[in-house]
């Protein structure tokens, strides 16, 4: 392999090298689902703030039920928003509502499916209690000053639940880069064209676009025609608005692969072009003096997704400090592979009955069959310097979809 590819490990190092520190901004919390969170959420209050009542029913003292005391006179109601009532006299029992504050004076509640109620009293059904039961205590879940949420996560309707709970009505969060995805090619028209023969849609960026959003990431689309001073034009204008590049095409041997010259001349630095992998070994990895990053993916259509999912998911997990979990899974089929390179395999994943993974590599008909990502779960990360892999041999595993 000659000197100009990079082995994976080192591309890793490299973007991992150029990660960002994204800005923090404050969002209404209404608007921060799928944001990254920038401040620990922490307990405001114990949470129950106070002893709370978890079923319908009356509430006694236990000490009374103990002495044998099986009917007793209701003296109220505690329903759930009122303030904190009190019993007064201990052989009488309060009506209780699920969600009350517990009445003063007494410990334990039984639900009305064991009692028998007439209009004035309750009469316990049970032979048994258990001292203050179906009580959920006072700062039994976390106490007050208690982080509940790490900053750096992720916010799922759980988090915006315990946001609104210790009284968020803000929440600050990263700001994720304003993000743009360029195809290139004069090969390529628009979807809702028809192509002709010698023509396809333009999807790839389509396909980056959806899995971008699905991180948090919004990014604009535009098309590179096949000339370099429309290129450099165009990119140099986003180049002000735009913190954020990914380029599909353009990067490879191609007598019109103009893209790497383009970027040269805007005065982007260069930190890699092509690694030791298939596919996608074309890839290019740069920033501006301002720090802007481009990742240029190749064209083909399973090169550009298995780099997005490599590289530019790499590089936003460690710009976020968010923890790498490697996923591994066990081989299905043996799998044979020559090249001196790091395979990124696609295969299907099933669950077995012992909790394993069990993952059957789908060869496609090369990178340009992106109609076999479809028919698969993810990649396998089959290492460099080996060419047998084994059924039942175990190795990483890069999910582009959750099937549970």
């Amino acid at each position: 392999m000659k000197n100009t590819f990079i082995p994976f490990e080192k591309a890793l190092a490299i973007i991992e090298s150029h990660k960002e520190d994204f800005p923090i901004e404050s969002r209404p919390l209404e608007q921060c689902i799928g944001a990254y969170l920038a401040e620990d959420l922490t307990a405001d209050r114990d949470f129950p703030p106070f002893d709370r009542v978890t079923m319908d029913g009356i509430a006694i003292q236990y000490e009374q039920f103990e002495k044998g005391q099986r009917t007793f006179p209701i003296e109220g109601t505690a329903a759930a928003g009122d303030p904190q009532m009190t019993l007064h006299t201990n052989t009488n029992c309060l009506e209780v509502m699920t969600g009350a504050i517990m009445p003063k004076g007494v410990d334990t509640v039984i639900r009305y499916e064991d009692l028998t109620l007439t209009a004035a009293t309750a009469s316990i059904l049970l032979d048994s209690l258990k001292n203050r039961q179906n009580v959920h205590f006072k700062g039994i879940d976390i106490a007050e000053g208690t982080i509940i949420v790490p900053k750096g996560k992720r916010l799922s309707s759980a988090e915006i639940n315990i946001a609104a709970a210790v009284g968020k009505a803000n929440l600050a969060v990263r700001k994720l880069p304003k993000t743009i995805i360029f195809s290139t090619g004069d090969e390529l028209v628009p979807v809702a064209d028809t192509p002709m023969l010698h023509q396809i849609r333009r999807s790839n960026i389509y396909g980056i676009q959806a899995t971008l959003k699905e991180w948090g990431v919004i990014a604009d689309l535009q098309h590179l025609p096949d000339e370099k001073t429309v290129m450099q034009k165009l990119i140099s204008k986003a180049l002000l608005e735009y913190d954020l590049f990914v380029f599909t095409g353009g990067v490879s041997k191609g007598k019109f692969d103009y893209l790497p010259e383009v970027l040269e001349s805007l005065a982007i630095e260069k930190h890699f072009h092509k690694i030791q992998q298939r596919p996608g070994k074309p890839f290019w990895f740069g920033s501006t003096t301002t720090d802007k990053k481009i990742f240029a993916l190749p064209g083909n259509p399973v090169s550009s997704f298995v780099c997005v999912y490599m590289y530019l998911q790499f590089w936003l997990k460690k710009s976020l400090n968010l923890a790498s979990e490697t996923l591994h899974v066990k081989l299905k089929n043996d799998v044979q592979f020559t090249p001196d390179l790091v395979y990124f395999l696609e295969a299907s994943i099933e669950s077995q009955s012992d909790g394993t993974l069990l993952a059957e590599a789908v060869k496609g008909n090369g990178s340009g069959d992106f109609a076999n990502l479809v028919k698969t779960d993810g990649f396998l990360v089959l290492p460099q310097n080996k060419s047998q892999f084994f059924a039942n041999e175990t190795y990483p595993f890069v999910s582009y979809r959750s099937k549970w």
